[in-house]
């Protein structure tokens, strides 16, 4: 059975007429919106790191000239809650110190779409960012912060719509050295 029709049934479900002039289209686009939010299920660890697979080494006279701190922040995600299927969405920032190879910024926020766009829950998605970055850059290391708001607490439930929660993870560097966490930590604003 497709999700339109499966949608159709929970719209009879709660004592709603599918076929009423406003909800006539409602099951596909819903359907729609359902395949979007979902688009990398079945996506492995290897699928999302060959999707993001160019990077940059300037390293060719020997001399490393990266090694600072790299941050792309305020990058907006949304995904669903797998315990409830209900939307959350906020920003992430994601900081690495590079190595011997940089990865093109839109990779960045490319990584943490393919992540979110999945059933998942925000701890999984701010650990799996900031542990295929590290793999993929062999970088001195990685922090990624994601601050949500999650519509399974606002509109449901105990229903605190202020309520955000805040994630991060750090790897390498960032875990070894808090002045280095500080670092990432003012230059997001956190």
């Amino acid at each position: 059975m497709s999700i339109e029709q499966n949608f159709r049934n929970i719209i009879e479900a709660i004592g709603e007429d599918p076929d009423r002039n406003g909800l006539q289209e409602t099951p596909k686009r819903f359907a729609k919106a359902i395949e979007e939010m979902c688009s990398s299920v079945g996506m492995t660890d290897n699928l999302i790191k060959m999707d993001l697979s160019r990077t940059f080494e300037d390293d060719a006279d020997g001399v490393n000239r990266y090694g600072d701190m790299i941050i792309v922040r305020d990058i907006f995600f949304s995904s669903l809650c797998e315990h409830h299927f209900l939307p959350f969405f906020g920003t992430a920032c994601v900081g690495y110190i590079p190595h011997t190879k940089v990865i093109g910024i839109s990779k960045i926020a490319r990584l943490v779409e393919l992540l979110s766009k999945r059933p998942q829950i925000q701890e999984r998605i701010t650990n799996d960012t900031a542990r295929l970055l590290m793999e993929m850059l062999t970088c001195h290391g990685v922090m990624v912060v994601l601050n949500a708001y999650h519509t399974c607490m606002s509109s449901r439930g105990i229903k605190k719509p202020d309520a955000r929660t805040v994630t991060s993870c750090t790897l390498g560097a960032f875990r070894q050295d808090s002045a280095t966490r500080q670092e990432f930590l003012s230059l997001i604003g956190g």
